[in-house]
Parts: structure tokens; C-alpha cells; sequence
């Protein structure tokens, strides 16, 4: 009898996680934002995360990573949709990551809304580029998912339930094995779940969002309309005596009648109510049921608000077992501690991480110490915990050039940039470089010119402080045709970093050098054209570093000579600038016939943040200038934002690096 009893309650008690598998071969995870979430292909930065990063997520105790990936910009576009060689290359390396340390991959559609929900073609499209998503990936494990698109919206569930299984077939017509994720319109809202058609297929894994109350998950959200960003300190759950006052310019809107329902909203038993949508359409349809995400943005959050909510949807999601996993790993909605370079030994933020049931690491203090050996800059990648922050200048830089590199595949090419463009690698974190320069280390690097007269500098640029008195200042050094012969040829550069001048600092304004470079807190290595454009003019690098031993060897001696990268097409010519940008950005953009023009700003989430311009235009030159503020004033946050010029149905797409 004991015995019994005994067996009885041991399924009681592992009931939950019982069921959880039963559905899914996984419980929990992140989505890792910001990695293929790219205009393009060669615009992704691979090493943003490596193989240790898995390492880590799979630490806290996460065995499933939601990849969020704008898959149709990874494709040469009208008509065919071939996708670049070059994603897959990137992709499949993430996925050896994943198979070999038994993590679950989920293959993320997040093309964003006007390319995807809002496109007549959007059937077509979906079916090309799965179809070559499923035979290039059929042979992979099992750790692979597809999820066909991210929150479609503008159309009905029944209208959007027919277009996704006609991408259920384009897969099944090449992959009969990998399980396929899909979920309703509304923004894959939960209450739209039991509007999708009976699918027959068996291996699919049914999705929702959850990020309810919304008044409380997206306080200081930008990208909503109106903004929600004069909006904070909600509490959760609701409390009277907590609540902030509504802001003035949120009177009358939708987010009044939001905080006005808060108290009935804003509580545990409305959560649990809302998420059971979800759990009876499973029990109803008896399929497995996923939350791709839920999440509370932490900029005006209160972070211990925000960590009861996280507990208490984790909790019920897992009562119910359903798998999920967070938006996201190190954005606005992260496992990190606001305003942090998102390091995982040091900036976790572990109350959150407990919420959420995972392994929470010992934390270090983080402090800048010396370098003390050289490191690469540039291989065939940008390395590691350092980020790309160039500014083209209406000219193109291109990571992956398959020109010529000197060794490895890739190369750097640039060209067309007007003045002061540069190519940009910032430190994070930043570097101590004072050891280096007292021990005589140099930049070293290869470039290969195509014209005689080409100058360019190399440049370090420190931190600005909080201290009115302080700048980004700068030590630089002119590289010329003294250093190296435009010859087409790859010539060796090698400069102590002793050797670089003090140059001032730019900061809204000119700054002359006052001594204030210390090489302490270096945040930036740049390759500038501040000697002039480069119209007309290329130029490639090839490993970049820092060390204190010239043993570059050139391996290729092939004489290049690549027309240059014209700027302009039949229809526009786009340049922003200053980029990155501090207070304001300017877009330079001509046009060659009469058009009709949009041009809006998206956060990196695909989020519409504020639209510039709506017109239609005669052909010429044209000027407009943004603030960096959203569509109700309010200053956006750092971070990158895309900036989309339309024109009769073609897009074009500049990055903006915002700091």
C-alpha cells in the first residue's frame, strides 16, 4: 500500500514536466535578438555571438534558442528569392553550435511587417524561400525547427491560416522530418489561436505571444503609437497607492482606457486567466502549444516589478506545461542589468534569472585592466566583443568581399564614402591600451589601393564622460601613398601605436587636443576618409591587428583591379550621416524620376518607431533631417535603428547607429 501511495505521488509531483515533454522535446530558452535581424546578409556580424555564448545560455539551464532571423532579406529579393550563399554560412555554423551541445534551434521568420504581413506576394515568397530553407536543412538533427513567420498581422487568421499551410507544403515538399512552428495573426496574440484551420500535418508546434497587461510589459516603449515612453514605474501586480499619474499626452488615447482598466488587469489571476486561451485550445485540439515569447521592456520598468511578473508567468506556463522561451538575451527585454555591456560573468541581472528558474551564476565585479598582449581586430570576421559601427557615408563597406583577400575568404572593401566616413570597430567592452603603447606594440594590418592619392587615416577614440570638459578624443596617423603604393597590390602596414598624434576631438563641434588621451579608455578603432572622399577610389584590408611582432606575409600578389561599386542606381542615391549619431541625423537621398517617396525609422526588432516622410516627389536632390526623437517628441533609446526609403514598392535600407 506505502508503495503505492508512494508511486501515486511521484506522478503528482513530476506530472507537469511529464506533460511538458510529452509535447516538446524542450522546456525553456531565449530568443537571441539582434544577431540575423540584418537588412541583408553581409550587413549580419557574425561573431556578435560565438559557440561560448550557446555555452552559456545552456549553463543558466535553457535548452532551446529561438533565433529571430529577417529571412527574406537574406535573399537577392524579386523574383526568385535566392537566398545568399553567404547566410547560409553564417547559419549553419550556429547550428553545429547548437547539435553539438544538445540545444534546440527554432529558425525564426522575423522579416518585418511591411515586407511580410502588409505584401500581396506574400504566399509566393513564403513558399520560395522555405522550400530552399527545408532542402538545404533536411539532412540536419532533429534540434531544428522551422517557425514560418513571426507575428503576422494586417490579415485575418483565416486568410493568413491558408497562407501559412501553403508554406507547410512548399517544407513538406522537401523535409518531411523537422517540426514546423505556426501561429495565428493578431501578432500571434493567443485569442486568435482557435481561429487557425485543423492542419493535418502531426509535426506541428502551435505558437503564441504573451505580453499582458500591456500598460505594464511595454512602459517607455517607443515604437507604439501613441509612444509609451513618458509612461513609467507602472507596479506589478496593481497597487493603488504605486500607481504614477497617466502622462498628460497619453489623456484620451487607448493607453487611458489601458490605465484606467489596470486594476482589474494588472494582477496574477489575469494573467493565469489569459494564458488558459492558450492551454484550452491545446487541451481542446490536443497539440503541443509553445510562448515564443513574453516579456516586460526594462527601461522604465521597476526591476523588482518586473522580476514578480517574470516569475509569475514562468510559473504558470510551466504548470500548464507549456515550453517558452524569453524575449530576449541581452535587448531591452534581457537577462542583463540596464545599461551594462551585457557580459555574462559580470551583468546578469540574477534576480531575473531566478525568476525564470535557471541557474543563476556568481557575478563578478567588472573593472578595465591593462591589456597586456595584442589582439586581432579584423581576420575574416570582425572578432569577438568587438562591434561593427561604421558609418559608409552613402558609399559601400563590405565585410565578406570574396575580392582577392590576402588569406582566409574574406576581405574588407570599401569605396564611394564621402568625407569623413569610416569603417568602425568599437571596443566592447573598451580597451586599456596603455600597456600596449609603453611595450611598443603597433597597429598592423594589410591594405590594397586601386588609385594613386588615396589617403585615409587609422584612429582610437576614448570614452566621453559624464564631465562637461571631456570628449571623444582622438590619436590618429594619415596613411598615404609614403606607407604603401595604390598599385592594386596588398602592402603590409605596420605603426607603433607610440607614433599616433593627438588630434582633438569632434563633439558637435571642433575640440583642440589638450593632452587628455591617455590610451586608458579607448572605445573605438576607426579607418576614416578624412582627407577626402573616396568617390571613385577603393580600397581593401585584410587582418587587422594589434601586436608587437611584424610578421604580416603577403600570400596573394595578384594585381587587383575591381571596378568600383558604383553609388547611384536608376532610381536613388541615399547618405546618412553623422552616423553614429548623438543628437540628429541628416538623410541625403535623389531621386531620378517622379516618385512617390516613404521614408520611416524601425528599432532592430522590426518595429516601426516614426515615419519621416510621406510624398510624392519630382526628380532631384533632397534633404530631411531626423531628431532622433519618435512620433510624440520623446528621444528613442541607443542602439541601432533602420532607416527604410521606399519608392513605388523598392526599398532601400541604411543602419543608424544611435549613442
Amino acid at each position: 500500500m506505502r508503495r503505492t501511495i508512494a508511486i501515486i505521488l511521484f506522478v503528482l509531483v513530476t506530472l507537469p514536466g511529464q506533460q511538458l515533454r510529452s509535447q516538446t522535446p524542450f522546456n525553456r530558452g531565449v530568443n537571441l535578438t539582434g544577431w540575423f535581424q540584418t537588412s541583408g546578409t553581409k550587413q549580419i556580424q557574425f561573431t556578435k555571438y560565438t559557440k561560448k555564448d550557446f555555452e552559456n545560455i545552456k549553463s543558466l539551464g535553457c535548452d532551446v534558442i529561438r533565433l529571430p532571423i529577417n529571412l527574406f532579406y537574406m535573399t537577392d529579393g524579386k523574383p526568385d528569392y535566392t537566398i545568399n550563399p553567404l547566410f547560409y554560412d553564417f547559419l549553419d555554423q550556429a547550428i553545429d553550435w547548437a547539435e553539438e551541445l544538445n540545444i534546440y534551434l527554432m529558425l525564426d521568420n522575423h522579416t518585418s511587417d511591411d515586407l511580410a504581413s502588409k505584401n500581396p506576394d506574400l504566399e509566393t515568397i513564403l513558399a520560395k524561400v522555405w522550400k530552399q530553407m527545408a532542402s538545404h536543412y533536411k539532412n540536419r538533427s532533429g534540434y531544428l525547427l522551422y517557425e514560418i513567420m513571426n507575428e503576422p498581422n494586417g490579415i485575418t487568421t483565416a486568410v493568413w491560416g491558408k497562407i501559412q499551410q501553403t508554406a507547410i507544403d512548399a517544407i513538406r515538399s522537401m523535409d518531411a522530418k523537422h517540426t514546423i512552428v505556426v501561429g495565428p495573426s493578431g501578432f500571434n496574440t493567443y485569442n486568435e489561436l482557435s481561429q487557425l484551420p485543423y492542419y493535418t500535418d502531426t509535426n506541428l508546434l502551435y505558437t503564441f505571444h504573451f505580453y499582458d497587461p500591456f500598460l505594464f510589459t511595454h512602459q517607455g516603449a517607443t515604437w507604439v503609437t501613441p509612444s509609451m515612453a513618458p509612461l513609467a514605474n507602472v507596479p506589478f501586480p496593481y497597487g493603488a497607492g504605486q500607481m504614477p499619474s497617466l502622462p498628460t499626452e497619453l489623456i484620451g488615447s487607448w493607453i487611458n482606457s489601458a490605465y484606467n482598466n489596470y486594476q482589474q488587469d494588472g494582477n496574477v489571476a489575469k494573467i493565469k486567466q489569459l494564458i488558459d486561451v492558450a492551454v484550452t485550445f491545446k487541451n481542446n485540439r490536443k497539440v503541443p502549444v509553445f510562448c515564443g515569447e513574453f516579456g516586460v521592456y526594462m527601461k522604465n520598468s521597476n526591476d523588482a516589478f518586473r522580476v514578480s511578473w517574470y516569475n509569475e508567468v514562468r510559473k504558470y506556463l510551466e504548470e500548464k506545461a507549456i515550453p517558452w522561451t524569453i524575449w530576449d538575451y541581452q535587448g531591452g527585454f534581457g537577462l542583463f542589468q540596464n545599461g551594462t555591456d551585457a557580459l555574462f560573468d559580470y551583468n546578469l541581472n540574477i534576480p531575473m534569472v531566478k525568476a525564470l528558474g535557471l541557474n543563476a551564476p556568481v557575478q563578478k565585479i567588472f573593472e578595465i585592466k591593462p591589456d597586456s598582449v595584442g589582439f586581432p581586430v579584423y581576420t575574416d570576421f570582425i572578432c569577438e566583443k568587438i562591434f561593427e559601427s561604421s558609418n559608409a557615408g552613402g558609399g559601400t563597406i563590405d565585410y565578406y568581399s570574396t575580392t582577392e583577400p590576402n588569406n582566409g575568404k574574406y576581405c574588407i572593401y570599401w569605396t564611394g564614402t564621402a568625407q569623413y566616413g569610416y569603417i568602425g570597430f568599437d571596443f566592447i567592452p573598451n580597451k586599456d591600451l596603455s600597456r600596449l603603447v609603453a611595450n611598443n606594440y603597433a597597429v598592423s594590418f594589410l591594405v590594397r589601393g586601386n588609385t594613386p592619392g588615396t589617403k585615409f587615416d587609422i584612429r582610437f577614440v576614448d570614452t566621453k564622460t559624464a564631465d562637461p570638459m571631456d570628449h571623444p578624443w582622438r590619436m590618429g596617423y594619415t596613411i598615404d601613398e609614403t606607407i604603401a603604393t595604390w598599385d592594386g597590390k596588398w602592402h603590409k602596414i605596420y605603426i607603433p601605436l607610440k607614433n599616433f598624434k593627438d588630434q582633438g576631438a569632434w563633439d558637435n563641434g571642433w575640440f583642440n587636443s589638450i593632452g587628455a588621451y591617455d590610451w586608458k579608455a579607448t572605445d573605438n578603432f576607426l579607418i576614416v576618409s578624412e582627407q577626402g572622399d573616396l568617390k571613385g577610389r577603393a580600397l581593401w584590408f585584410d587582418n587587422i591587428c594589434l601586436t608587437n611582432k611584424d610578421t604580416l606575409q603577403i600570400y596573394n600578389s595578384t594585381i587587383t583591379s575591381v571596378p568600383v561599386i558604383p553609388q547611384t542606381d536608376n532610381r536613388i542615391a541615399v547618405n546618412v550621416y553623422p552616423n553614429p549619431a548623438r543628437n540628429y541625423v541628416t538623410i541625403d537621398y535623389k531621386i531620378n524620376f517622379t516618385e512617390d517617396v516613404s521614408i520611416d525609422i524601425f528599432n532592430m526588432n522590426g518595429q516601426k518607431v516614426k515615419t519621416l516622410l510621406r510624398s510624392r516627389q519630382s526628380p532631384g536632390i533632397y534633404t530631411i533631417t531626423w531628431d532622433l526623437h519618435d512620433i510624440k517628441g520623446v528621444n528613442n533609446v541607443s542602439g541601432i535603428y533602420l532607416c527604410r526609403i521606399s519608392l513605388s514598392g523598392k526599398i532601400f535600407t541604411r543602419k543608424i547607429s544611435f549613442i
